[in-house]
């Protein structure tokens, strides 16, 4: 229960700070271009991000219990964070890796079966929070969309059908944790996507969120 009770404060309290986020920073970018923001710094923009995909919410899992395949399963984590297995009724599934769930299966498997292998194969990626990066403003298609390794902003923008007619792209913003700290960056989202100028382009992180503001001419 407590474990229950922390994962849903963690998710409820990121999403506070994300709404927070999100509301001042487009308050800041109406007229986004008379806010000045620094570009991201070059030490980030190719930067090798240190990432291990952990489950979420919504996320499709396949369990296969090697020599016991009655017991093998499928499986949805739950928006509690949870799984329901063959024989576990609730088995805490968000905030883990795929590795990490199946040694969880073994040991709970392991009060009925002899020496359980478990391997867990995930698919459906959704994603806790904190491992996806968002897109909000004059996009196409607005969404936020699981992290993926190596992920870069023009892939993003790809993936969002690229800009409205009335987007602002160089007046857009990038929000970013930098060693904690929240910071905003500025981007040049006309140059890449419009005029395919690469130099705009860079590397993401887990947790990006992209503001595309709103042109006022």
């Amino acid at each position: 229960m407590t474990a229950q009770i922390t994962q849903v404060g963690a998710d409820s309290l990121f999403r506070r700070v994300l709404l927070a986020t999100v509301a001042a920073v487009l308050a800041l970018c109406v007229g986004c271009s008379s806010t000045s923001y620094p570009e991201v710094p070059e030490a980030q923009r190719n930067v090798e991000v240190d990432y291990d995909y952990v489950l979420g919410p919504g996320d499709d899992v396949m369990i296969f219990v090697w020599g016991n395949e009655e017991l093998s399963s499928t499986g949805t984590v739950r928006p509690d964070g949870k799984l329901t297995t063959r024989l576990v009724e609730d088995l805490q599934a968000s905030g883990k890796t795929s590795t990490q769930l199946a040694r969880d299966i073994e040991s709970a498997y392991s009060e009925y079966v002899r020496q359980p292998v478990v391997s867990v194969i995930v698919g459906g990626f959704a994603g806790v929070p904190e491992q996806t990066v968002r897109v909000v403003g004059e996009a196409t298609n607005p969404k936020r969309i699981p992290y993926k390794k190596h992920m870069t902003l023009l892939d993003l923008m790809i993936a969002v059908g690229g800009l409205t007619p009335y987007a602002d792209g160089n007046g857009s913003v990038l929000v970013r944790v930098v060693d904690g700290k929240q910071v905003t960056y500025s981007l040049r989202l006309d140059d890449l996507v419009r005029d395919g100028d690469i130099s705009a382009d860079l590397v993401l992180m887990p947790g990006d969120i992209l503001i595309i503001a709103e042109s006022w001419f």
